[in-house]
């Protein structure tokens, strides 16, 4: 190796020593928050949960599920840690005063290694059967220990997708909120010209939820990862569902300025008081 690339190649060392890892990122962040990381056994998988709030006598659970995170790099590589890099869900979390919980996807949250986990569990099949079956096995698991009897279901970008797959899961699930929901994978991965996630379920393609569920799906008119054309047949679907569109929104930004509002409405099961609250941003 020529003498001159041992400067560079000591810089790269460097930089890579200075990378935080997505995983110890976002614990950094749920201990500023004040939450608590369990690990919890799933139906095949272990996964990270976040607990805020836990000790309020309080019989409903808020469950927040993140975006698919980092599935790839530069949609050519696999990548070794899909975790969230920007963990948007439990952000709006730290703003919920009820009981909550951040439940992390199989093989995430630095659990990529553990057996039976492999990559096609956050790249094609980051909605498979298996994924959800593992996921709802944890929720029953934390409904039985902490005697939680409701469930508001709340999902940003892919965790809506899995919201919906759960809710027809969890008889116990009373609403189901979205944010920027991937709630046709087939539709988003045909737009983008990515290759099919051939082993997901499509919640579009499921049956409709039970009418009592109360639905809330909130999307940003300057989305340009998930479009209406992409939410609205989906929710049109649904017997007590509805979209709400806000003008000014995008696919990250700004979710948490109205997520108070958002979540008083949720209490209330109130449409209009949503609508309110869009129209004023």
């Amino acid at each position: 190796m020529p003498v001159k690339s041992f400067p560079l190649m000591g810089l790269f060392l460097f930089l890579m020593g200075c990378v935080v890892s997505p995983t110890l990122s976002l614990d950094a962040k749920a201990r500023e928050w004040g939450m608590t990381r369990k690990v919890i056994p799933g139906a095949e998988f272990r996964h990270v949960v976040y607990t805020h709030h836990f000790g309020q006598p309080r019989k409903t659970l808020h469950v927040y599920l993140d975006g698919d995170g980092s599935p790839w790099i530069n949609r050519r590589w696999i990548s070794r840690d899909p975790t969230p890099r920007n963990p948007l869900a439990l952000r709006l979390m730290a703003q919920d005063s009820v009981p909550s919980v951040y439940l992390g996807r199989p093989c995430y949250h630095g659990l990529a290694n553990d057996p039976p986990c492999t990559p096609q569990l956050w790249t094609y099949g980051r909605y498979s059967l298996r994924v959800v079956d593992s996921m709802a096995v944890a929720l029953t698991h934390l409904l039985g220990a902490d005697n939680f009897n409701e469930l508001v279901l709340i999902g940003y970008s892919g965790g809506g997708a899995l919201a919906m797959l759960l809710a027809e899961r969890l008889p116990q699930t009373v609403a189901v909120v979205t944010i920027a929901g991937n709630l046709n994978p087939v539709a988003w991965a045909r737009h983008h010209g990515y290759t099919s996630l051939w082993d997901s379920l499509n919640p579009s393609q499921q049956p409709p939820l039970n009418p009592v569920i109360f639905q809330l799906h909130l999307l940003g008119g300057r989305d340009q990862n998930i479009l209406p054309s992409m939410v609205r047949p989906a929710v049109s679907r649904q017997k007590h569902a509805k979209l709400h569109l806000l003008a000014d929104f995008d696919h990250v930004c700004c979710w948490w300025r109205i997520w108070p509002s958002v979540l008083a409405a949720l209490h209330l099961r109130d449409h209009p008081m949503v609508s309110e609250t869009m129209l004023s941003h």
